[in-house]
């Protein structure tokens, strides 16, 4: 079962991601995927705030992670440069997993093969006016997947 949004604006990105961090618990992976300029970041940003973090949240494409505190640790990776799977590996995913927080991975679909079972997939495609964004949510395995259904009500608005 998927949930799917539309978005407008930057915002509305932005609120509809705060929607979803209201569902997160500590452990949850988060997988971004979407073209360049499709709203992870923007993403990422609204989800960040929901969970109380005031901090600037920007890409961390050249840093490959930036950990924020707020009501949980959110830990944002952006492996777009990386290269191998075992460069995924050496981030250390399932220490920051372990942690308490919550871990959102921009491009995560290039390093399935190293994640565990469970994550909520968030792809973001660009829709037919500038700032149009289409989102559909898709849970892999048990845990998100038993937050289906709060999942879809949360994203409602936006449907």
């Amino acid at each position: 079962m998927s949930a799917t949004a539309r978005t407008s604006d930057v915002e509305q990105t932005r609120l509809l991601a705060a929607a979803v961090a209201g569902l997160v618990r500590a452990g949850d992976l988060l997988l971004l995927v979407g073209d360049l300029g499709a709203g992870k970041t923007a993403f990422t940003q609204g989800f960040a705030r929901a969970l109380g973090i005031a901090e600037q949240v920007t890409s961390p494409t050249f840093t490959l992670a930036r950990s924020y505190t707020g009501r949980l640790v959110l830990h944002h990776l952006d492996v777009y440069r990386l290269d191998r799977l075992q460069e995924a590996e050496d981030l250390g995913l399932a220490e920051l997993l372990d942690d308490g927080g919550v871990v959102v991975i921009e491009w995560g679909d290039a390093i399935i093969p190293v994640l565990q079972p469970e994550y909520l997939e968030v792809r973001i495609v660009l829709g037919a006016g500038d700032d149009d964004r289409e989102l559909a949510f898709r849970p892999v395995g048990s845990a998100w997947a038993a937050r289906a259904s709060a999942l879809t009500a949360a994203v409602a608005p936006w449907s």
